[in-house]
């Protein structure tokens, strides 16, 4: 090699451990952070549960049979003309009236809309001569007659669409987001529209608009977020199933929070348009975001996604039967490092017991230690930041965004109530903007990382194959800043929004507080069915959702 190679293979050398030391720096100024936030997540969660008493149910509990049956019950009592369309709709309007004066879970109601189509429904259903006929409504109108509820952000024809946000307070859904239309060609009926944060930005139903949306098991805690209000009416018993969105676990959190199930589908599957916010400018945000069902039952969530996803649900093949003895489980109990805040121990049991019971039935179970697990913040924080076309929550544009200064005095000006903005929604456009402080360089890194984990995990998992670990790292936060205190704890669902994986929230009964606990399950893409029907197992063996305990 002459001197001119030698020179130029020793520069290109040192380019490389200045990249490498550049890049540690950066994960090393994340992972510190990480810690330190974690460290004191731990110490205020502990002393939190040890002064802070479980405030029981106030609401009544449910009394009337017909608000414990499933949506596949409730569309058999149709067929057989044992109820009518009337009835289930006023039972759930009364049933909700009575939670929501405590709960706060409600934005704007279309009752008196709903009682109409109702009626319209039971009109279909009467003129039917025969059983073939009704087997062809039915076979049109799957869900017909059926009442549902919708997060304000998937956006109803005419309800609010303010999505937490004072400067849009007024605002009217123009028309309804594609996966409600879906429903309603499907047949079912909308009620309402219910809580989220400001833009769906945070992990709490607070608002300055619309106040807190409690929690039906401890109303001094956080019902999660985004979906708030689904996760709030469905666990009190006042929804047959919610319409919600995940971005970053909103879905999964809270259907965790409140004692559910939740399911994020595929990737791409089902169509967010009419979803605010939206983003026109990234290609992956309706890959990371997805519409899907939140419901008490694991038996409704095949039909209810297969409405959903309309022509997109012949990729998932869910009438296709699974070969439970070919079923491989997969594992785990963290991310693999001291990054997060420690799960609960009754967390840690309720995947414990489900593995058990999967190999009592013979099925082969694995603990997974994936080394590219613990570069999860790096992963998902880069994919996360570099979404882009989304509005600022000051200006309310997408092109006139404020600087980072703005945006920093806004976020001290929101500790103390003095501008109309929520703090965690201003927090996130503030790490989009700065680019959750990994340089522009590395976030290719990273994206290719994405791209070896979601090609590794995905042959892993193949056709037959689950993993089951958190959905979250505890049970519900308190209000006042827990949420965001606790927040590494949501790479644990945001990682498969980013990977594009479906995965589904299992409930797991009560923890020693009377609080729901439970755990997600991951499949590779298209294979969602895989996540229902370990779900559905569960909720055999294990009873599933559980009424709120005064």
């Amino acid at each position: 090699m002459n001197l001119k190679s030698q020179l130029e293979a020793r520069r290109i050398n040192l380019f490389s451990v200045r990249r490498v030391f550049k890049l540690f720096r950066m994960s090393a100024f994340l992972r510190v952070l990480a810690f330190i936030i974690n460290a004191v997540a731990y110490i205020v969660n502990e002393i939190t549960n040890l002064i802070i008493p479980r405030r029981a149910p106030i609401y009544p509990p449910i009394e009337n049979p017909l608000l414990l049956k499933s949506v596949n019950e409730l569309l058999t009592d149709l067929k057989g003309r044992k109820i009518t369309s009337y009835e289930i709709v006023t039972t759930y309007i009364a049933r909700i009236k009575e939670v929501n004066a405590r709960l706060n879970a409600v934005i704007e109601n279309r009752y008196m809309e709903a009682i109409k189509e109702a009626r319209h429904a039971d009109n279909l259903i009467s003129q039917a001569k025969d059983e073939f006929q009704l087997l062809m409504l039915f076979s049109r109108y799957p869900l017909l007659g059926i009442p549902f509820t919708v997060k304000e952000a998937c956006g109803v024809k005419g309800l609010s669409y303010s999505v937490g946000s004072v400067a849009r307070k007024d605002e009217k859904s123009p028309e309804n987001g594609d996966a409600v239309e879906q429903m309603r060609a499907a047949g079912a009926i909308p009620l309402l529209v219910s809580a989220n944060p400001e833009f769906c930005l945070a992990f709490d139903g607070e608002t300055i608009v619309y106040g807190k949306c409690l929690n039906p098991y401890d109303m001094r805690r956080s019902s999660g977020g985004s979906s708030s209000g689904e996760g709030t009416l469905n666990g009190a018993g006042a929804s047959t199933f919610g319409l919600a969105s995940d971005i970053s676990g909103s879905i999964r959190l809270p259907s965790l929070f409140c004692g559910v199930f939740g399911h994020k589908p595929t990737g791409g599957l089902i169509s967010v348009k009419g979803h605010y916010p939206y983003s026109t400018k990234e290609e992956d945000f309706p890959y990371y975001l997805q519409m899907g069902p939140i419901t008490r039952f694991a038996k409704d969530l095949p039909l209810l996604l297969q409405v959903m996803a309309g022509e997109n649900a012949k990729k998932l093949k869910l009438t296709e039967e699974i070969d439970f003895q070919k079923l491989k489980i997969y594992y785990s109990y963290s991310m693999g490092n001291f990054l997060h805040v420690p799960v609960d121990f009754e967390i840690k049991l309720a995947i414990t017991r489900a593995v058990k019971c999967f190999e009592k039935g013979g099925i082969a179970t694995e603990e997974l230690h994936l080394k590219e697990f613990q570069n999860a913040i790096e992963i998902c924080l880069s994919s996360l930041a570099s979404i882009k076309g989304l509005p600022s929550i000051v200006t309310q544009s997408v092109e006139n965004k404020p600087n980072k200064l703005q945006i920093i005095q806004k976020i001290a000006q929101s500790l103390f109530g003095l501008v109309p903005y929520t703090t965690m929604p201003l927090f996130v456009e503030l790490m989009i903007l700065v680019n959750a402080f990994i340089p522009t360089k590395e976030s290719a890194r990273w994206k290719e990382e994405v791209k070896q984990l979601r090609t590794k995990l995905g042959n892993l998992l193949g056709t037959n194959g689950v993993l089951i670990l958190p959905t979250y790292h505890k049970t519900a936060n308190f209000f006042n800043g827990c949420s965001f205190l606790n927040i590494s704890g949501t790479i644990f669902m945001l990682l498969f929004n980013v990977l594009g994986f479906p995965a589904t929230h299992v409930p797991m009964g009560l923890d020693r507080r009377g609080l729901p606990v439970g755990f997600q399950v991951v499949a590779a893409p298209y294979m969602d069915k895989l996540c229902l029907q370990v779900a559905a197992e569960m909720e055999a063996a294990f009873g599933g959702w559980v009424q709120p305990q005064k």
